[in-house]
């Protein structure tokens, strides 16, 4: 995708943080203690994923230079640099207040003006920069988010996700050099959700990187080019979050939901059939993938989710069988749980992997082990987004 305006080259600098922070808890106890370092790119979405009280939303108003629940003797301690410019080094003294740090902040409400309508509120935004320093006009983020219909409404008039798109659109039109968002969808219900998230997967078209802090997995698998796993105020995993979902050693939510996040790209369409097919390994490699008809066309990159409780292992091809998705695989990893069950982390031939939840009784009777030669049957192929 190309991005917008004279923003930095994507793979150019990304954001670096490395904070510390100790709330005292009750009667002078220690409370909660935050120790994290992060290392992310200068691109893409990187999600900040975890329970409510790791730290999520701690290290998302650090960045932001916003002191913390004791207001700024509670800030975060440490270094802050974001593309190039630094903007917190405690060690030199260096600290740059919140209103002169170039960022978009989101919160889980959209805090519009309400006394303006939809164009005075982007417009807000838009006056808040220096004309020379305006890389995002109203022409990009506008058609971005859906929102042209809604300019002369009032905030009174939208809807919860017409309000957060709006929020959204405003925080862009300042041309930030990063976008703070914080659980924006939590306050909203499953269909103004499901109205929002398209527009937020198209944020990486602008060129700005985008720090979103969420709990929930469905939006992680649907906006994560970067994952970071928090626990307890410290960094559990962090990296490519196509690398993240299969890791056993950390699991990222309830077995049930342990599942596998891919790229793919769109190969052909089978409208009669109601079925597309879709390669997510090289050419040669052949691990193509049939799920239900994708809006995409022919070419096209898209991301898809396979749950691991989707997935069975068998030592054979099978020939007559009604699953459509029966792909060569080598056992690469593989963990007992303590509900009588087995995750198995599967290399297909091209190179992305799948997991496969499994009985133990399974695993014993086929004799798997790691390094084994299997095929993986996949029931269901969930399309996230194209």
């Amino acid at each position: 995708m190309t991005a917008f305006g004279d923003a930095p080259p994507a793979d150019a600098l990304g954001i670096e943080a490395d904070l510390k922070l100790q709330h005292v808890g009750a009667a002078g106890q220690p409370g909660f203690t935050l120790d994290v370092a992060l290392r992310l790119p200068g691109q893409g979405v990187s999600v900040l994923l975890g329970p409510s009280g790791c730290g999520k939303t701690t290290v998302l108003r650090a960045l932001a230079g916003l002191g913390g629940q004791g207001g700024a003797a509670q800030r975060a301690r440490g270094r802050v640099q974001v593309r190039g410019e630094v903007w917190q080094d405690d060690a030199r003294g260096l600290w740059r207040p919140v209103h002169q740090r170039p960022i978009g902040v989101v919160f889980q409400e959209a805090s519009l003006f309400e006394h303006l309508t939809v164009q005075g509120n982007l417009d807000y935004g838009w006056r808040r920069v220096p004309p020379a320093q305006r890389r995002l006009r109203h022409d990009d983020v506008i058609p971005l988010l859906g929102i042209g219909h809604l300019l002369q409404r009032r905030p009174q008039g939208l809807s919860g996700g017409e309000r957060q798109r709006v929020a959204i659109a405003r925080a862009l039109l300042t041309s930030p050099a990063l976008l703070l968002m914080d659980e924006p969808l939590s306050a909203l219900d499953a269909a103004r959700k499901a109205e929002v998230l398209p527009c937020l997967e198209r944020l990486g078209q602008t060129g700005v990187p985008v720090v979103y802090v969420t709990h929930a997995l469905d939006e992680a698998a649907r906006l994560a080019d970067h994952l970071v796993v928090l626990r307890d105020g410290r960094v559990q995993a962090a990296g490519p979050a196509a690398d993240l979902w299969t890791r056993l050693d950390v699991p990222l939510g309830p077995p049930d939901e342990a599942t596998a996040v891919l790229s793919a790209t769109v190969l052909r369409h089978e409208p009669a059939q109601g079925l597309s097919l879709l390669r997510v390994g090289p050419v040669s490699a052949g691990d193509d993938l049939w799920t239900g008809l994708c809006p995409s066309p022919v070419g096209e990159v898209v991301r898809v989710r396979v749950l691991a409780r989707d997935v069975s292992v068998s030592l054979s091809r099978a020939h007559d069988s009604s699953i459509l998705n029966i792909l060569p695989a080598v056992v690469a990893e593989l963990r007992d749980d303590a509900q009588g069950s087995a995750m198995l982390c599967l290399q297909l031939e091209g190179g992305p992997r799948l997991l496969a939840r499994i009985t133990r009784r399974s695993v014993e009777h086929l004799g798997l082990r790691v390094g084994q030669a299997v095929f993986a049957q996949v029931k269901g192929v969930a399309l996230l987004r194209g």
